[in-house]
């Protein structure tokens, strides 16, 4: 019986919390929070002091607080404290200041978030807490794929990065924003163009940002890299150059004819001239051949005639 009257009177408080809620709410100041997710935070009410026998409720939702989550109050001099299975684990209550820390939290724990206090007197605190996945960083790339352009062409580069909740892209000069886009349609990647006609050499002069409410990321623009303008001395240049190229392999090649045929004529003419050194040399030889053998002839009668002549005085002596 005294249970039954017990749980009762619990109802009651309940009932009666629930309905200074309802009355208070619309007064009540609401403090926003903005978090990442997988992080802790703890939601701090202000309150100071309160009753070790005051009952505290927390209260959640998505657009507004009607689900409890968190119920603490003193049965029989002992403190209970019952956590929904939502958040199971995942809450822990200050019961002095009736802060509530909640760890791990997710995106799908953005909402609004009711705290009440009953005791002698009626206290409430509400939280509106938004949380976001970090954002990613971007990156940028040549839009047309040209990387050298003249000074008077411009350079067309696109920065990328993938969408999210309140996500958005800009361009930036140095610290000036000059470009700034977002898409609701989270399906698709926010893109974000830009153009230069001519550029600062310094290659951190364009920074592309990324950013939701709790974190951001930055990618500068490396002008080397993407997209390199000519200066207006050298605009004909990239075009020349292949020109020049081609005409000096050309007139490497004529060059190369003309040497080719300047040594084969040469070789003929050295070639003639080795024959008839050749032929001169054989009938300078022929000649002095005939000579020499000419000269023995004409020794060899002379012996024969003196011989024939020593003969002859010899018989005539003998005579």
């Amino acid at each position: 019986m005294l249970l039954n009257i017990l749980t009762e009177i619990r109802t009651l408080r309940t009932l009666l919390l629930l309905l200074c809620c309802l009355l208070c709410e619309a007064g009540d100041e609401t403090v926003t929070l903005q978090e990442v997710e997988g992080t802790t935070i703890t939601l701090h009410t202000g309150i100071t002091g309160i009753q070790s026998d005051a009952q505290v409720l927390w209260l959640y939702g998505p657009k507004k607080a009607e689900e409890k989550i968190l119920n603490s109050q003193v049965f029989k001099g002992e403190t209970v404290t019952e956590i929904s299975e939502r958040f199971k684990e995942r809450l822990q209550l200050d019961r002095i200041s009736g802060a509530l820390t909640i760890r791990n939290i997710s995106r799908t724990d953005s909402g609004v978030y009711l705290l009440q206090v009953l005791t002698g007197r009626f206290s409430s605190r509400t939280f509106s807490v938004s949380v976001y996945a970090p954002v990613s960083a971007p990156v940028i790339r040549n839009q047309r794929g040209n990387r050298s352009v003249f000074s008077t062409e411009p350079c067309f580069l696109l920065c990328s990065v993938e969408n999210g909740e309140d996500v958005n892209l800009s361009w930036y000069r140095e610290n000036e924003r000059i470009s700034i886009t977002n898409n609701t349609d989270l399906s698709v990647p926010l893109n974000l163009s830009l153009q230069i006609q001519h550029h600062d050499e310094n290659t951190n002069t364009y920074i592309c940002v990324s950013a939701n409410p709790v974190s951001y990321k930055t990618t500068s623009l490396s002008i080397t890299q993407l997209c390199y303008h000519n200066s207006g001395k050298n605009d004909h240049s990239p075009s020349l150059l292949p020109a020049l190229i081609s005409a000096g392999v050309f007139l490497l090649l004529i060059l190369t004819g003309f040497v080719w045929v300047w040594l084969k004529r040469k070789n003929i003419k050295l070639v003639r001239k080795l024959e008839e050194l050749t032929y001169t040399e054989v009938k300078i030889t022929a000649h002095s051949a005939e000579r020499v053998k000419k000269e023995e002839n004409s020794r060899i009668m002379d012996d024969q005639e003196q011989y024939t002549f020593v003969m002859y005085s010899a018989v005539k002596r003998l005579t």
